[in-house]
């Protein structure tokens, strides 16, 4: 049974990803800051056929992390790790000039050094199954959007991270995969107050997901729209 960590597992594309492989009998170990939302999630996946871990918890908590890792090695291995959670910052998004550095100080907290740590302690466990790591990058990484300034530029250090991590290890598959716009409570955070009904449901998003994991592409940054499924 191969086992999976996803950060980030109560909602969004990382809830949506963790139904999709458990109904193909993965071990999931999903994590997030609402218990409850978290709990339901676990109880849906048992009742799906798969095999849950749910640990309730805040990445960025060193005592969290080894949480999650001590869970996957009670269940044998670990061969998929995907780093999704993340965090906006301060909304509405403010311009660099008014961006609070301890506010963006969390964010690298989260969305870069929190998945770093993870990574580093999951190592072990990795090597040894010859497994994959994914974190979800942004667009935003990569080009300049007013106000995006304090989460893009940490989702471009995690992708700059993952391309070293790749060097590293290369018994490894290391991916930094964009999903683009979803409809989630994270997108509508940056826009608030409008009607986001024209994004994509973070469900669509999994098929390109998965379809990458079973490419055996090179170590790389992907976009999902670059492993849609063609009618």
């Amino acid at each position: 049974m191969p086992v999976a960590v996803i950060t980030g597992g109560s909602r969004g594309f990382g809830r949506a990803l963790a139904i999709d492989l458990s109904k193909d009998g993965w071990h999931l170990i999903i994590d997030g800051r609402d218990g409850a939302a978290l709990a339901e999630v676990g109880e849906l996946l048992n009742s799906v056929g798969g095999h849950s871990t749910v640990i309730a918890g805040d990445v960025s908590s060193a005592r969290h992390r080894t949480a999650l890792v001590r869970a996957a090695r009670r269940s044998g291995s670990l061969d998929l790790l995907v780093n999704n959670a993340s965090t906006l910052g301060p909304t509405p998004l403010p311009r660099l000039e008014h961006l609070p550095l301890p506010e963006l100080r969390q964010v690298y907290e989260v969305n870069v050094v929190a998945p770093l740590a993870l990574i580093q302690e999951s190592l072990p466990l990795l090597r040894r199954s010859r497994g994959t790591v994914v974190s979800l990058s942004s667009d935003a990484a990569v080009e300049g959007y007013e106000g995006w300034g304090g989460y893009g530029s940490s989702k471009a250090a995690l992708d700059q991270l993952h391309q070293v991590l790749a060097a590293e290890e290369p018994d490894l598959s290391v991916y930094q995969f964009d999903p683009g716009d979803m409809r989630t409570a994270m997108h509508q955070a940056a826009f608030p107050g409008e009607d986001i009904s024209d994004r994509p449901e973070p469900e669509s998003v999994v098929a390109p997901f998965r379809a990458l994991l079973a490419s055996g592409a090179p170590n790389g940054r992907f976009r999902a729209d670059a492993w849609a499924v063609r009618p």
